[in-house]
């Protein structure tokens, strides 16, 4: 019998129609004995399934693959996690010669938010940092370009050393230019931007990951001196979603077409993906440009890859197929399907992705599978505690930005000075409420919202609890439920002979969530004027405000729909603020009930329990309800036993989330990333 060869189908060898998930179309997996079908029909289960050994690692070698780094572009937490996990991982294993080094876009132009540029070989990053950098090679990238055909795309690459951490810097003016468009959606901002060239946030990382495919061929055949090829990649989140199927289903495509020497793919194809799952309601979705994507990946292979790319068997069937969720190009599915191992971001969220729909969405039930095989695991961010506790330099800068002020450092032991700076800070909110050209010079881009002078109505500070939440602005993050659990407690308060609690809530963000704050707070002014006036809500975002809030601060609201692992509960409690906070995510890995912070006793999503037991669920019926009692709860300990409070607060502040102490999250990762288990 003579095997079938796909190399003499010609018609394989061709890309996807332009806007064929646009048009009613059935995907059907055809019976082949071509061995490289096969592979590629099997390779999800495989995955999913944990059956691939993994490999002898002596010394990890590894790379952090990453859209965002919070030294030179940061949104959000994986900004965070891929800078400080190879930080801490090259201090504690780089004198055995391990290292991680982080590979990057280099972005080039100004948001007006956003500011990089390259002068001579100093790169100036969006975070105010700089770096001297070398350019080592030039790749030339197949993607399709502005005349809508494949084309060689340039990349440069260029290296530097910031820290302790090498640093891989990837070049392309179209793709990783960050100039607005006009058209640019005004949330859209740093490197998620709409910019000049057209190109949003999917194009873009499905470029990158295009491009770090590239570098790892090159490396594979012929190594640079300046660069080593890597035993293990982290692939952080859905911006380099598309890594495993480049690896390993494009090589193998690749080889059988004999596009590529079959050694060189088997070598390219065995390098392991540990992919980090960050928050999973952002994939990488982009309906309008799924064919122009997939043939820009996997070129003329893409109908061969396609056409055989099978999803791991589950009952979703919108996840038949590894590249496409339904219809639609989605950058994250891939890896979850096809990576080695897939963490995400606290052991907590692992349970709610892998069993509900309202965190897993698409994906619970591969996420599920992966759990039962043990290629998914839970590993809890970790975080420098230098940088989160109270520090001088920090709240040195702080007093003379508000020029003025004096607001105290203090750790667990000193917590007389935090009562100290809560004085500060009435002061202060109350001359920004009063003073308009004080409050146009420090806080000139922050919109408030009837401030009130409360210095002179505020009596005695130490019994006076403050409550502060500073988050974005967005749906995640709850506000509209603490604005019911502090509407539900206007009432009883309105006639208890207590101080009355302080809160300052606001963040950059939605401005219909303002809006509704606003119109709670108006709500409150009718039942319970003096609670009214000493509510305080801001839209905007200053560094040195939300930092003094948060100095000052008893409390930290975090009623979170959703919080996969969180990190503002840790920089809340290094300042002795304690977390009051809805039982989801991060939140119950990290926050001790009763210990060093609060947590509702039950957390619904998408009206069904999915936290604490039924008797209690049955009763409390909602989130509102759950944080209004547990907010309830929070102030009652504060009023009748305040040296509870400060127990608390210094449990909180001697708690370490940092990456390197004993058992930390950086000792997790090594294990993982040497043996493919903890």
């Amino acid at each position: 019998m003579t095997t079938y060869n796909a190399a003499s189908d010609s018609n394989l060898l061709r890309l996807l129609p332009k806007g064929f998930n646009k048009r009613k179309f059935t995907i059907t997996y055809p019976t082949t004995t071509n061995p490289c079908l096969q592979e590629i029909q099997n390779l999800s289960r495989i995955q999913c399934f944990g059956k691939t050994p993994w490999p002898q690692i002596d010394k990890i070698r590894g790379w952090m693959v990453s859209a965002e780094t919070a030294t030179f572009m940061k949104w959000g937490g994986l900004g965070m996690i891929a800078t400080e996990l190879p930080e801490a991982f090259n201090a504690c294993f780089g004198d055995n010669g391990e290292s991680l080094v982080v590979v990057t876009p280099l972005y080039l132009g100004n948001t007006g938010k956003k500011k990089a540029e390259l002068k001579n070989n100093i790169y100036y990053g969006a975070e105010h940092r700089e770096i001297k950098l070398e350019h080592i090679a030039s790749l030339a990238v197949p993607f399709i370009g502005e005349k809508d055909k494949l084309a060689k795309q340039p990349v440069e690459v260029y290296i530097g050393q910031f820290a302790n951490c090498k640093y891989v810097f990837l070049a392309n003016e179209r793709f990783f230019d960050i100039n607005p468009h006009k058209d640019n959606p005004p949330a859209q901002d740093g490197c998620y931007i709409l910019n000049q060239y057209g190109i949003n946030e999917v194009e873009r990382f499905a470029f990158f990951s295009k491009a770090v495919y590239a570098l790892i061929c090159k490396l594979a055949e012929k190594s640079l001196p300046q660069i080593e090829l890597p035993n293990v990649i982290i692939a952080n989140d859905w911006h380099s979603g598309a890594l495993s199927g480049l690896l390993k289903y494009f090589t193998t495509a690749q080889a059988e077409f004999r596009l590529m020497n079959p050694n060189l793919a088997t070598k390219i194809k065995n390098l392991p993906i540990v992919h980090i799952a960050h928050h999973l309601g952002y994939q990488g979705w982009d309906y309008e440009n799924t064919a122009k994507i997939l043939n820009s990946l996997y070129e003329h292979t893409t109908n061969l890859i396609f056409k055989n790319a099978k999803a791991v068997k589950n009952s979703n069937p919108r996840g038949t197929h590894t590249l496409i969720v339904h219809d639609c190009y989605n950058q994250a599915s891939c890896n979850f399907h096809l990576a080695d191992r897939v963490v995400t971001v606290s052991k907590n969220y692992l349970e709610e992705v892998s069993s509900e729909l309202g965190f897993g969405f698409d994906f619970r039930d591969i996420l599920k599978i992966r759990k039962d095989h043990r290629s998914f695991f839970g590993i809890v961010n970790g975080y420098d505690k230098k940088l989160i506790s109270p520090n001088s330099d920090k709240i040195n800068a702080v007093n003379k930005y508000f020029s003025g002020t004096d607001f105290r450092t203090y750790d667990e032991n000193l917590l007389n000075l935090k009562q100290h700076n809560k004085v500060e800070f009435i002061k202060l909110i109350s001359k920004i409420a009063t003073d308009k050209k004080y409050k146009q010079q420090v806080i000139p881009l922050i919109d408030i919202y009837k401030f009130a002078d409360v210095s002179k109505l505020i009596k005695n500070p130490e019994k006076t609890p403050v409550i502060c939440a500073t988050s974005r602005l967005v749906e995640q993050k709850g506000y509209d439920i603490a604005a019911q659990a502090i509407l539900n407690l206007a009432n009883k308060y309105a006639a208890a002979q207590i101080e009355h609690p302080v809160f300052v809530m606001g963040g950059a963000g939605d401005t219909a969530l303002f809006e509704m704050l606003t119109k709670v707070r108006d709500k409150i002014e009718k039942l319970n004027p003096q609670l009214a006036k000493r509510i305080f809500i801001f839209r905007g975002y200053k560094d040195e405000f939300a930092y003094a809030i948060q100095l000052a601060s008893d409390f930290y609201m975090m009623p979170c729909r959703f919080e996969p692992c969180g990190l503002t509960q840790m920089e809340a409690m290094a300042k002795g603020a304690l977390p009051v906070a809805t039982s989801t995510g991060g939140l119950v890995d990290t926050i001790e009930d009763g210990t060093d912070g609060f947590r509702t006793e039950v957390f619904f999503a998408e009206g069904r329990r999915v936290y604490g037991n039924n008797l209690t669920a049955k009763r409390l019926k909602n989130n509102e309800n759950a944080y209004t009692e547990t907010l309830d709860k929070a102030l009652s300990t504060f009023y009748d036993t305040p040296n509870l409070i400060k127990s608390m607060q210094r449990n909180a502040m001697s708690k370490d989330f940092s990456w390197n102490v004993k058992d930390g999250s950086v000792y997790k990762y090594h294990n993982l990333l040497l043996s493919g288990h903890l």
